[in-house]
């Protein structure tokens, strides 16, 4: 069972009516873009909200408590066409800790290359299985990636499947000529995201989304010691990875997210335990050096 401790018989009085598995919140700005037709944003808004929250992406069942939480934020800075757009797509996906109110934050990345059609007061038609559209496969792809992030959270590599549904995503894509679906755009798309995460050197980040969230936050209210320990250890696994692909754009993408939470978390360590952390962070995030030196000053 996805989530921890939930009755059987709530998910299945639940699973008719509460099927979808996100609880997406959507903004769409356009602040550079004179003279900008409000409508046709609010309608994009309205069309981007209802492609995650009322379809269906998995055959799995979830029930409200288990939707996950998902934010958008769109920001157009072009629009060269009455019907073409383009900006960047901020997405921020975050964890519940079992037995608490608090949501560990996972992903929070910025996707710079978005660009798309729309017309007002449309539906977002999507496809695992064939490109409709770059919208729909952009957002479909966030949609499976997230999902594999959450499964892997929730047991070990948990969110096999949903990966490879995000991979026919990217492979139906290629040949749209959209950027962000190719790996000689460069190494910060979609492409090597995916890539990424499948790649057997990448095993560890995948193995550390399971024993830091599983295994260490929730469980952290019972054994804060232990709890550290295990993400510490799931941390130091990352050397790895750090040395197959220096600076990759997986582990900028994992620790955008969370260097705060671990700054949090380890402020109160005994400094022994703080000073191996600090000594490897600073070789694998060094883009955070400044927050894991407040971590030491404690």
């Amino acid at each position: 069972m996805r989530r921890i401790n939930l009755l059987l018989a709530a998910c299945l009085l639940a699973a008719s009516s509460a099927a979808q598995e996100f609880n997406c919140q959507v903004s769409v700005i356009a602040p550079q873009i004179a003279q900008a037709q409000t409508r046709v944003f609010q309608s994009m808004e309205l069309a981007i909200k209802e492609f995650f929250n009322t379809r269906r992406f998995t055959n799995q069942n979830y029930a409200a408590a288990e939707r996950v939480d998902i934010n958008l934020l769109l920001t157009i800075s072009n629009q060269p066409a009455p019907d073409r757009f383009e900006g960047t797509l901020q997405v921020i996906y975050a964890r519940p800790v079992y037995g608490t109110d608090y949501n560990s934050p996972i992903l929070d990345l910025v996707d710079e290359q978005v660009k798309f059609n729309f017309l007002e007061n449309t539906q977002i038609e999507f496809s695992a299985d064939r490109y409709i559209n770059n919208l729909s496969s952009l957002l479909g792809f966030y949609a499976y990636f997230v999902l594999g992030l959450d499964g892997d959270s929730f047991s070990p590599l948990g969110g096999a499947d949903y990966y490879t549904l995000a991979q026919q995503v990217v492979n139906n894509a290629q040949n749209s000529g959209e950027d962000g679906w190719r790996a000689f755009e460069g190494q910060r798309n979609r492409y090597w995201l995916l890539d990424n995460q499948l790649q057997a050197v990448f095993r560890p980040l995948r193995e550390l989304l399971y024993d830091y969230h599983r295994m260490g936050m929730d469980v952290m209210t019972e054994d804060a010691a232990n709890s550290r320990k295990k993400i510490a250890d799931s941390i130091e696994k990352l050397k790895t990875v750090h040395q197959a692909k220096p600076a990759s754009y997986n582990l900028q993408v994992i620790f955008n997210a969370k260097y705060q939470e671990l700054v949090n978390i380890f402020k109160p360590a005994d400094p022994a335990e703080k000073t191996k952390l600090f000594n490897t962070l600073q070789i694998i995030d060094p883009g955070h050096i400044g927050k894991y030196q407040d971590m030491m000053r404690g």
